[in-house]
């Protein structure tokens, strides 16, 4: 074979290496990110289920859900998402993403929920950067302070009683850090606020046409 043969030949065996290399590395990407895609879907759908149980609904929920406007009751300065729990076609809870701004070391995320009643199903701290062994006391695995939201509303414990004790309210801060639970104490109360504003609407939002979400 002479060299100009040779060199062709070279190219030729170097471009099928790159197609089926490039094509592998496709392969593996997609399938890597469809396993995170589903992965992230159950986690989700985890903590959901730690407000709302599989029996108090029989709709998808990850699918039945609506976009709210940003709004600063919600902690929120972008467009986000709000779970609709049904049973019967009927919504009996909503799930927020709520946003408490001022925590001790940063932004508090959380998953608040509110059942039809205007009482709370329960909330779940789903990201945070409080200091380890003080605030960090806001997440289940560390303490069950968080638990005690549960069947709380506007009107249990009153306006006055929506702050830490400290303060002059119902809710435990803990020893040697106020700041934290004050500052999801706040972001719950603020999401109930924004709840009573557009209940009605939130309760009547009809069910998603092919599972598809809701703006609002």
């Amino acid at each position: 074979m002479d060299k100009g043969k040779q060199i062709v030949m070279t190219g030729l065996i170097l471009m099928a290496f790159a197609i089926l290399g490039g094509a592998l590395v496709g392969a593996t990407y997609q399938s890597t990110a469809d396993k995170i895609a589903a992965n992230e879907r159950q986690t989700m759908l985890d903590n959901l289920n730690q407000i709302i149980t599989r029996d108090q609904y029989d709709n998808q929920l990850l699918d039945d859900t609506v976009t709210l406007a940003p709004d600063e009751r919600l902690g929120q300065e972008e467009a986000s998402t709000a779970y609709l729990a049904r049973r019967q076609g009927k919504v009996v809870a909503v799930i927020f993403n709520s946003i408490a701004p001022d925590g001790y070391a940063g932004a508090i995320k959380l998953l608040v929920g509110v059942n039809a009643d205007g009482s709370i199903a329960g909330v779940r701290v789903v990201h945070h950067s409080e200091t380890p062994g003080l605030g960090d006391a806001i997440d289940l695995s560390r303490s069950k302070w968080i638990l005690g939201f549960a069947h709380k509303s506007l009107e249990d414990p009153g306006t006055r009683g929506w702050k830490v004790k400290r303060d002059g309210g119902q809710f435990d801060q803990f020893t040697g850090a106020t700041i934290t639970p004050r500052a999801v104490v706040k972001a719950v109360h603020k999401t109930l606020l924004y709840f009573r504003a557009f209940k009605d609407k939130l309760l009547n939002t009809p069910v998603p046409d092919q599972n598809h979400g809701q703006t609002s």
